[in-house]
């Protein structure tokens, strides 16, 4: 059983208070090639690897804060463009986007920077990514944060059992229906997105996306039931490495509660920040927070 490690919040202002500022380092674009599959993805700074995955409806360039943030303490951080969004190839069919391929996306970005593993972090289906990652190729991965995402398990005992969590998880049952996608539109995603200099740009990154695509992650992923018809969780192998779960306690899809019991999978210590004024886009909502909460995470797992 893994020991869950208690962030003490007036301990942690302090350490994080005292953190020097983070300071943009010069960006460069790359493209991974994943059996033919061209994974766009943007790096900053040098050192030790670190993954970045988004998820709906997002962009690499949700990480930029992190980016610098990370980039400034010794980390290189590649943050991709999913398959499907933005200057990713935008393969054709659900199965395209079935897990298997993004977990091979994330190795081919790894393999690309000639690494053998990384920090792997994840927010959303970036994050549902992350833990197949670890779970499905051990290898690949030396830490891992998770932000609003719960493990498999813990997915899918809220499906089963609680009824906020069923109520919450309709939008998924909408994306998953045939031709869901006519009804998204560049300008329509970009509701949550609060910079107006972002928000151009995602409108630009979601003009150049499948809006297909992107429903076919829930399509190709997300479970199909709910309540006594939800399909139960397999087995999953221990996961031996450290891990930190980052939640927006105000988050109006996924159920605070689906992290109960997630040290219960992991044989490395488990850390977890739960932010009672965030939302479900969490890494913005408390940026300062999570940013540095991570930074300060990394660097006492060296």
């Amino acid at each position: 059983m893994g020991c869950l490690r208690a962030l003490g919040l007036a301990m942690m202002a302090a350490f994080l208070l005292a953190a020097p500022q983070a300071r943009a380092l010069p960006r460069e674009d790359h493209v991974a090639d994943n059996h033919g599959v061209k994974i766009h993805y943007v790096t900053e700074g040098k050192g030790p690897l670190v993954v970045l995955l988004h998820g709906f409806p997002d962009y690499w360039a949700t990480w930029k804060p992190m980016m610098d943030e990370l980039s400034s303490a010794g980390y290189r951080t590649a943050a991709l463009d999913m398959r499907g969004y933005n200057l990713s190839d935008k393969p054709q069919g659900v199965e395209a986007y079935a897990m298997p391929n993004l977990v091979a996306d994330v190795a081919a970005v790894i393999a690309a920077e000639g690494e053998k593993n990384a920090v792997i972090i994840g927010h959303d289906w970036g994050a549902a990514v992350a833990w197949n990652v670890v779970l499905t190729r051990p290898d690949l991965v030396n830490r891992l944060v998770a932000m609003s995402v719960p493990h498999p398990s813990g997915m899918a005992r809220e499906l089963a059992e609680n009824p906020v969590q069923q109520a919450n998880s309709q939008y998924a049952r909408n994306f998953q229906k045939p031709g869901s996608e006519k009804y998204l539109t560049a300008e329509g995603l970009v509701g949550w997105v609060r910079d107006p200099v972002e928000r151009q740009g995602y409108v630009e990154a979601f003009r150049r996306s499948d809006f297909a695509a992107m429903m076919n992650y829930y399509r190709a992923n997300y479970p199909a039931s709910t309540g006594t018809a939800a399909a139960p969780a397999p087995v999953f192998p221990p996961i031996t490495v450290p891990v930190m779960v980052i939640h927006g306690m105000r988050d109006q899809a996924l159920s605070s509660s689906g992290h109960v019991g997630t040290w219960d999978h992991v044989s490395a210590d488990t850390t977890l920040l739960m932010i009672p004024t965030a939302n479900h886009f969490v890494q913005h909502d408390a940026e300062s927070l999570v940013n540095r909460s991570v930074r300060a995470w990394l660097d006492v797992h060296k």
